[in-house]
């Protein structure tokens, strides 16, 4: 439990990922099994403890010191699995050995809810405070260390010298604690084969399009498609088995059955998940979200935001694998195969005709659909190739909308920002001129600079007009208050927002010191948007 402690401390205190890469890659090829590869699966999100909550953990430790004081400690540190390893009392009997990083796994595997707090008071009261800390990071799934599954895997690929493409392929037919795939990593044995079906292809991913880019590169040498605005997939279907993944590799098949169940062939499909009917409409970002995140699905639900798949290339087709051959080739194909398949859940992303980037450029700025964000840019004769190589492929996404809105409220952010005031809630002014209302309309936590998150913490602490808990309401009037110029991606009507706004990915842009807040924005800029 020490060694997997210690991986974590590192892996904190490492910002590069070349870094990050070496030091994962040094952990697995020096500890054993079992161990290192429940230290994979807990790095690559495979280990679920049911019986292990949050809220348990809390009730512990204010068994063992004032409620009140854990909660200033809580506020200071920022972190709940850094406080309770911090504030836990120290075993009487420091000697004790730590367990095994198997053993906990198992022990944590095994336990039932009634008898975990007896369980994790036990294995906290073994632990120093690192190793408490990796303990409830491992518990709770939250490790929040600056690693991604992609990052562990090709950390794999270092250690073995093998290319990450083939560790994702077999990913989804391996399983904790992968002591097969560590003997083919170290070459002591064959390459496992997956017997499962409807297996996970790594995605190709784009690059956005950068100052200067477009100059280099010749038009006719690409395609254009429009870059919808909902969640890239893959569905798979080989086998009579069918699955959806996230670009990730999650699997999220049982989130979405009506999908799923009019899949047929043996195919696996490239595309984005919508919400709708591709005959009739295309629903926002918004409807979407009501299907994510979801174990089950009820009937209302699937016929209130039927979902289907714009599908934007063919991976696989029977036997053949189509990566390898060129993206014409891969859409003529994908344009042949889309009628045979249920028109209700899937359609092709229309191509862009564009004669130049002048043409495409004004094309991309007054798209065709509220929810397309942009175009894509594909190298007609490119493979699909995992990863994000550079050239072939490119996302030129639409400029961002602003607004100028006044600071209404700021709470204090967690780790390193645990002291300063970097949350914001802000809003824009609404009724008449002569009884102008602030509504909020967003909040958002980045997007500023070092020391402009410090001009703004000053800022509210010398405005502060009411607390509410942890948030301080700053005064904000037309005489007297922050602008802030924020940039958003688009709005949805939301029921839940007192504007009757939501903001899709609000950042904050620049500091308006400039301007008064009686000129910032009012509500009918923000609806009128809506409305267009």
């Amino acid at each position: 439990m020490r060694r997997f402690a210690d991986i974590l401390d590192r892996l904190v205190l490492t910002p590069a990922r070349n870094g990050k890469l070496r030091l994962l890659a040094d952990y697995f090829r020096s500890v054993p099994d079992p161990d290192r590869g429940y230290a994979l699966a807990a790095l690559t999100g495979g280990l679920d403890f049911p019986a292990v909550k949050p809220a348990m953990l809390r009730a512990l430790v204010t068994e063992r010191m004032d409620e009140v004081l854990f909660a200033y400690s809580y506020d200071y540190v920022g972190d709940l699995a850094e406080t309770i390893s911090l504030v836990w009392p120290a075993p009487d009997d420091a000697s004790a050995e730590a367990p095994a990083l198997g053993e906990v796994v198992n022990t944590l595997s095994r336990v039932s809810r009634s008898d975990a707090p007896a369980v994790i008071a036990d294995l906290l009261d073994r632990l120093d405070p690192s190793a408490r800390f990796a303990l409830i990071k491992l518990a709770t799934g939250g490790l929040r260390i600056g690693v991604s599954a992609r990052l562990a895997k090709q950390a794999l690929a270092a250690m073995g010298g093998k290319d990450v493409g083939e560790i994702e392929e077999l990913w989804h037919g391996l399983e904790a604690p992968y002591e097969a795939l560590f003997a083919w990593l170290e070459g002591r044995a064959g390459k496992p084969q997956s017997a499962a079906q409807g297996q996970f292809r790594p995605v190709m991913l784009a690059h956005p399009v950068g100052e200067g880019d477009l100059e280099k590169l010749d038009p006719a040498d690409y395609a254009a498609e429009w870059k919808w605005d909902g969640i890239r997939v893959q569905a798979v279907c080989e086998g009579g088995v069918r699955r959806l993944y996230s670009r990730t590799g999650d699997e999220i098949s049982g989130a979405f059955p009506d999908l799923m169940e009019t899949l047929s062939g043996q195919l696996a499909l490239d595309g984005e998940l919508l919400v709708g009917d591709p005959r009739l409409r295309t629903g926002s970002f918004s409807d979407l979200q009501q299907r994510l995140n979801r174990k089950t699905v009820s009937k209302k639900m699937l016929a209130d935001y039927p979902v289907f798949m714009r599908c934007y290339d063919l991976l696989q087709r029977g036997e053949q694998d189509m990566r390898p051959r060129p993206f014409a080739e891969r859409r003529a194909l994908l344009e042949d195969l889309l009628p045979t398949l249920d028109p209700q859940r899937f359609d092709l992303s229309p191509l862009v005709d564009f004669g130049d980037w002048a043409e495409l450029e004004h094309k991309r700025s007054n798209p065709p659909h509220p929810i397309i964000e942009g175009v894509m840019l594909k190298r007609c004769d490119a493979a699909y190739l995992p990863g994000r190589p550079k050239g072939p492929w490119f996302k030129w996404k639409r400029d961002p909308f602003t607004v100028d809105a006044v600071l209404m409220y700021a709470q204090r952010g967690h780790g390193k920002r645990s002291s300063y005031y970097s949350d914001y809630t802000f809003g824009v002014w609404a009724g008449p001129e002569d009884d102008l209302q602030l509504v909020p309309v967003g909040k958002a936590y980045f997007g500023f600079t070092d020391e402009e998150l410090k001009l703004i913490d000053k800022y509210v602490r010398d405005n502060t007009v009411e607390r509410f808990g942890p948030v301080r309401s700053v005064r904000a009037e037309p005489g007297h208050g922050l602008v802030l110029e924020v940039a958003f991606e688009g709005l949805n009507r939301s029921t839940r927002h007192k504007s009757g706004i939501a903001m899709r990915f609000p950042r904050i842009a620049r500091l308006r010191w400039d301007k008064p807040a009686a000129e910032a924005d009012h509500i009918e800029a923000l609806t009128a948007l809506l409305d267009a």
